[in-house]
């Protein structure tokens, strides 16, 4: 897809421009010292240890399997095959409707972004689904953990597969003009995919074939390494279980790997952990999970836990006895997990934890943006919007001719600014102009941000990350468009004085 764009776009361009962004940055949402940072917190699974794109394959024809020998829908469902490029993370999927979506930070469906199956649903016809609008109510939206009553994010890299999955299966219906039930269809693939995790596929393919799935595992230990070497504690609290976790351990960082730990904690239960006896310690007796301790087999014990000792292997548990049996308290804690809902979100409004987010998307994104085509395109983009914004001050019969064209145009720089990130659902970052909705939390419960755990070998212990200020659409902006076109000036201020 391709637009000409005008020969002094390219002016528009300083030298040098494109190569500014680095994905192994850190971004920062807050301001955050790491010189006040005593303490590191990890999860495990997309943090600790980041996975091939392989895995998302073996989890799709796992789960499909069970959907047709388990819940014994049509065979023929294994001609399709899986679309790495399909799904995007942080997509909103209507539960009643079948329609898979990425809603912006205002709750607003992204036009060309909605797809029934394989296949996008025309915005006119998203218009009438919705009752006139593109606006999903909070009400019927995502909850606080992302499940709400009748739409459901996906905030989970291992969410891909299920979103593929349940695209697939709609495909397959619709396809072959079978009546179904969308309730039941997502509750059938829900429960296919979580046979995956319960039955232990996922860990035994990753047991048997670490050199395969398991990615980059030595920056892991040189992390751990850098870290420890300038006395800094560690602590991991992670989902899964001992076995599972002390073998990839082992193959990234050696077999003494529990040395650089000062707490382990395995099978969490997050967010349950974080969220135990409601904040309340007096509902402790009726409500505590207790920590139990695991032997060198990873068998339980049932001694009472008084304290979490270093080379000690822990289960379960909440925070609650975790914050009394550490003191670890407040900004000195910085904790890392790739889920913004079960990892972070907890950690840091109800507990000041210092929260860092994992996106290994970013490592990607950061390329597209990078490029020249995306930087010309963008620039354009913003330079036409501010023609535009001035330009429907003129009423006349051309400018209005002039004004649907650039309209036009602007549809067509945006879709291609779309295709160039993903060519159903764009940037997981942003819709056509606002943040995603998967942004919006990302800010919210992330101080800062980076591609993988090894960004942080590229400062030093004492760095502070400071977050960009950018302007409020109040305050004085110096934005390309409105330096090129003068929209410094208020329109109709001049038609507007006699009311002051």
């Amino acid at each position: 897809y391709v637009i000409s764009l005008p020969w002094f776009h390219y002016k528009l361009i300083p030298p040098g421009a494109c190569n500014l962004l680095n994905s192994s940055t850190i971004y920062a949402n807050n301001e955050v010292s790491l010189a006040e940072v005593d303490i590191y917190g990890f999860d495990y699974d997309y943090t600790l240890a980041l996975y091939s794109n392989t895995l998302n394959t073996m989890i799709y024809n796992t789960a499909r399997t069970f959907l047709t020998e388990h819940f014994k829908y049509p065979e023929a469902i294994h001609k399709y095959d899986y679309i790495p490029n399909f799904a995007a993370r942080g997509l909103h999927y209507d539960i009643q409707k079948g329609l898979l979506m990425k809603i912006d930070a205002f709750h607003y469906i992204q036009p060309g972004t909605v797809y029934r199956g394989l296949s996008p649903v025309p915005d006119d016809e998203v218009l009438q689904l919705y009752g006139g609008t593109h606006h999903v109510p909070l009400q019927q939206d995502s909850g606080f953990y992302g499940k709400g009553p009748k739409v459901k994010q996906f905030m989970d890299i291992f969410s891909l597969p299920e979103m593929t999955l349940l695209a697939v299966a709609n495909d397959f219906f619709i396809s072959n003009d079978i009546e179904y039930d969308p309730v039941h269809l997502y509750k059938d693939v829900s429960d296919a995919v979580s046979m995956v995790h319960i039955k232990g596929c996922m860990y035994k393919w990753i047991m048997e074939d670490m050199e395969k799935l398991i990615l980059r595992g030595e920056e892991t230990y040189a992390v751990l390494h850098q870290l420890v070497s300038q006395g800094k504690k560690l602590f991991l609290i992670t989902n899964s279980p001992f076995n599972f976790v002390d073998k990839g351990m082992k193959f990234m960082v050696g077999k003494n790997w529990r040395d650089f730990f000062d707490v382990v904690i395995v099978q969490a239960d997050k967010p349950h952990f974080f969220t135990d006896f409601r904040f309340k310690p007096y509902l402790k007796a009726k409500h505590a999970k207790p920590f139990r301790r695991l032997d060198e087999n990873g068998d339980l014990l049932w001694e009472k836990i008084n304290s979490l000792e270093k080379g000690h292997i822990y289960k379960q548990g909440n925070l609650f006895e975790f914050l009394r049996l550490t003191g670890w308290r407040g900004s000195r804690v910085l904790y890392f997990g790739d889920h913004l809902y079960s990892d972070l979100a907890d950690l840091m409004l109800r507990h000041g934890w210092r929260t860092a987010a994992i996106v290994p998307e970013l490592e990607q994104e950061t390329k597209v943006v990078s490029t020249e085509q995306y930087a010309l395109t963008l620039t354009w983009l913003q330079a036409l919007t501010g023609l535009l914004e001035r330009l429907q001050m003129h009423r006349d019969t051309e400018s209005k001719q002039v004004l649907q064209e650039w309209l036009k145009e602007r549809e067509e720089l945006r879709l291609m600014t779309k295709n160039l990130f993903n060519p159903q659902f764009g940037s997981i970052f942003r819709t056509c102009h606002n943040p995603t909705y998967f942004s919006r939390r990302l800010c919210r419960f992330s101080d800062i941000y980076m591609a993988s755990l090894s960004c942080l070998l590229n400062y030093d212990l004492s760095y502070t990350f400071y977050p960009r200020r950018t302007p409020l659409q109040h305050e004085a902006p110096l934005w390309m468009d409105q330096l090129c076109t003068g929209c410094m000036k208020t329109p109709f201020l001049e038609e507007m004085s006699h009311i002051r």
